[in-house]
């Protein structure tokens, strides 16, 4: 069967044949060479028809894969080979309307900790041969057309009893390739999106409120030559949406006002700034280093507390060469509680919620975390990459509790790898803590006071398809 590479050649050659042959007789005799120049003409011309419609019937293929494809954008395609032919079959494109692309994701999670659940005092993570459930499904809007003008975000997740918005804002992009964005978006704090962590349990930055926090504000991020700067101001953390908990139906753990000890407090008229500079230290080789700043007040519930502030910072770095990456990350927060007089709670503690969920965290702290990975792209088919990695962060507490304990540490590492291949993103992780409320069956092994201070491990596999 001939391809199209075949067709044009043979097109091509009879067009250089007959070209040639306007040389061969041009010392003929002029009438004679006028009429056999008009006979190639139109020869010619006819040739060039036929190569036309050779180029008007076939079309590039997107992919030589030989089976189904998924572009960026959402759209597949079947494209076959048989014998050297390339047959493109579209399909129609149920996932993009103009520039307005809708996508999502669903995953599952397996739990085996080495821990007994205690009859619903703490946390409930699968002892017994551990087991399996559905995790998150989750909706995507993305409106990102190339140059300037309007782009947008929305995000919406669904969890077992519990669901709420991720993300949701408009904005604009400048000719200079800047954006504005007004809405639910992520806090720029930080040395990337989720912080110093590769693994799905985040650092423990996250779990105090400074990674991967969302909030509902307008935030400017711009590229200046090697620096990129963002600046940001939000009216109020990211509200309450739908589940049991009277103020933690959320995403980003956030400072909870439900009336219950230790949340009596609310984000308002936070202030951010980040700035990090890009250096080129060689072949395949790049350092990022930067600072992140932060400032709130905090709107007390009058009858258990006082109006206060709020603040945070952070230095921050990322090395990569090849393969290889480090990121390093040095925080220090102080949400300033100031619970009433005989009120009997401690200032050193406060309520923040997230997932449904609310417990008291350490309201001041020095947060240190680093993490090591490196990728690689394995001769497996069924493989795109494999991430391993190694995410390692501490929260550094001073302070005592309502009962005159002095707070514990509480710290987390998380040995792992992640599998991409297409749509599929799978994370097998190790993690082992002696304060994460989510890695242990003690109501004591917290972000808190962690008077428990026992170092437990969770085996978890989290299975997602991304669309």
């Amino acid at each position: 069967m001939t391809t199209r590479a075949g067709r044009r050649t043979q097109v091509l050659l009879m067009v250089a044949a007959l070209l040639a042959t306007f040389s061969v007789f041009a010392e003929e005799d002029p009438d004679a060479l006028r009429r056999r120049i008009a006979d190639l003409e139109a020869q010619l011309a006819a040739a060039r028809a036929q190569l036309a419609q050779v180029d008007e019937s076939y079309s590039e293929p997107e992919s030589h894969a030989g089976s189904a494809t998924v572009t960026q954008a959402g759209a597949s395609k079947h494209v076959l080979e048989d014998a050297g032919e390339v047959i493109e079959e579209p399909e129609e494109d149920v996932f993009r309307i103009g520039d307005l692309y809708l996508g999502g994701a669903i995953r599952s999670n397996y739990v085996l900790g080495d821990y007994v659940e205690d009859g619903g005092t703490g946390p409930q993570r699968g002892g017994n041969g551990g087991n399996m459930e559905l995790d998150t499904f989750r909706i995507n809007l993305d409106y990102n057309p190339e140059g300037t003008g309007w782009i947008g975000k929305g995000e919406y997740r669904y969890y077992n009893g519990y669901h709420f918005a991720h993300t949701g804002w408009i904005g604009w992009r400048q000719e200079d390739g800047s954006e504005w964005q007004l809405g639910l978006n992520r806090v720029p704090f930080g040395a990337g999106a989720y912080g110093t962590s590769h693994n799905w349990f985040f650092d423990q930055g996250y779990y105090v409120g400074l990674t991967d926090d969302m909030d509902v504000g307008l935030r400017f991020s711009t590229e200046r030559g090697p620096w990129k700067l963002d600046a940001a101001y939000y009216v109020q953390a990211e509200p309450n949406f739908f589940g049991d908990s009277t103020d933690s139906a959320r995403y980003s753990y956030d400072i909870v006002d439900n009336g219950t000890a230790h949340a009596h407090y609310s984000e308002r008229n936070q202030f951010n700034g980040r700035a990090i500079r890009h250096f080129e230290l060689g072949k395949d080789q790049t350092f990022d280093a930067g600072v992140s700043v932060q400032a709130s007040q905090l709107k007390a519930d009058p009858r258990f507390a006082e109006d206060s502030w709020a603040a945070a910072a952070a230095a921050h770095g990322k090395w990569k060469k090849g393969p290889w990456e480090v990121i390093a990350q040095l925080t220090a927060y102080d949400y300033h509680a100031r619970y009433n007089s005989g009120s009997g709670l401690s200032n050193d503690l406060i309520g923040m919620g997230a997932y449904d969920f609310e417990f008291p965290v350490a309201s001041q702290g020095l947060l240190p975390a680093i993490s090591v990975a490196h990728t690689i792209e394995p001769n497996i088919d069924w493989i795109d990459t494999i991430t391993f990695y190694n995410d390692f962060s501490v929260i550094l507490k001073d302070g005592r509790d309502e009962m005159g304990n002095a707070l514990n540490d509480s710290a987390m590492n998380v040995l792992g790898a992640a599998f991409a291949r297409g749509g599929w993103y799978i994370y097998v992780d190790w993690a082992v803590s002696d304060g994460n409320y989510f890695v242990g069956d003690e109501a004591f092994t917290n972000f808190g006071s962690n008077q428990q201070q026992t170092w437990q491990s969770r085996f978890n596999v989290n299975l997602g398809y991304y669309f």
